[in-house]
């Protein structure tokens, strides 16, 4: 059954006053903590000093000199955030009271009243396995819901998931500095993994990304509740499964595992801070703990 415009509008209250509350109370000064400085302006060239971060080493002013220097910067006034938001097939999954879309969308909003508390603007990207929806960083609590109202009622056209496609757009479409959370399942297809690679090196060359990665348990191990139907929320492919075989669930145990390393170290491979929250759990203590390692 299909919501109506009353429906969705309800739900952005309820989901308002939720998150906004928390935005106010904990993560408005954690997230300026976490992310000040990350929206930075070039200020001058200056010689190294033990205790720089050797990351603002200037390259070619030091092979001129030889000795090395470093780029300093100066804290814009205002930050751009960027939300890469997955709206793929997969994200409706859920095994407990609230699904993969319903967190994402509260994380979503929790982060958009963060930057709204320190007037920052805020841009959002929707992505299947194509780009469905860009809306462009303004500020302002009315367009914080609007952007709630598209994540409730949207519906993508393509059901797969591509997750280069939403940081090419990104470092196409802003050229200047931003932070960027990209909130996923993660569940990207083989074929796009060199492709991300090389997207995720040049999108983290030019801004601050963090990936907040949101799973339901039922997607990490089976339960015994004998032979099932199973299917692909994204490709249709259904497939008959004994889950009552020990060896069938350690080995869907085993291929989660698998996956969720090689999303994990492609992350690290690009020193892409990342919070990993199931459906099941409290995702303000892992947001918490995102922003105190940053």
């Amino acid at each position: 059954m299909q919501e109506t415009e009353n429906d969705i509008l309800k739900r952005v209250r309820k989901i308002e006053i939720k998150t906004r509350g928390l935005s106010t109370e904990i993560f408005a000064g954690k997230y300026h903590t976490a992310f000040r400085g990350r929206g930075m302006s070039f200020s001058e060239v200056r010689e190294y000093r033990a205790g720089d971060d050797i990351r603002d080493i200037d390259w070619n002013v030091t092979a001129r000199s030889r000795k090395p220097h470093i780029k300093v910067y100066e804290e814009e006034r205002e930050l751009t955030m960027m939300l890469l938001v997955d709206v793929s097939a997969s994200r409706t999954f859920g095994s407990t009271e609230r699904s993969k879309k319903n967190i994402i969308t509260e994380i979503a909003a929790v982060l958009a009243f963060s930057a709204a508390q320190n007037n920052d603007k805020v841009g959002c990207i929707f992505f299947s396995d194509r780009i469905e929806k860009f809306i462009p960083p303004k500020k302002g609590k009315s367009h914080i819901l609007m952007i709630l109202r598209q994540l409730i009622g949207f519906t993508p056209e393509s059901k797969g998931t591509r997750l280069s496609e939403p940081l090419r757009f990104l470092t196409n479409v802003n050229k200047k500095h931003c932070t960027t959370f990209i909130l996923s399942d993660f569940l990207n297809p083989p074929s796009d993994r060199e492709e991300l690679e090389s997207a995720l090196k040049i999108a983290g060359s030019k801004h601050d990304l963090v990936g907040i990665r949101v799973y339901d348990l039922r997607e990490a191990e089976l339960p015994d509740v004998g032979i099932v139907e199973m299917q692909d929320a994204e490709t249709g492919r259904k497939v008959w499964v004994d889950t009552s075989s020990a060896r069938v669930r350690d080995y869907y145990a085993q291929r989660w595992l698998q996956r969720s390393q090689r999303i994990l170290d492609t992350l690290r491979h690009n020193r892409i801070d990342t919070a990993e929250i199931a459906t099941d759990e409290d995702y303000v203590k892992e947001l918490i703990k995102l922003f105190k390692k940053r």
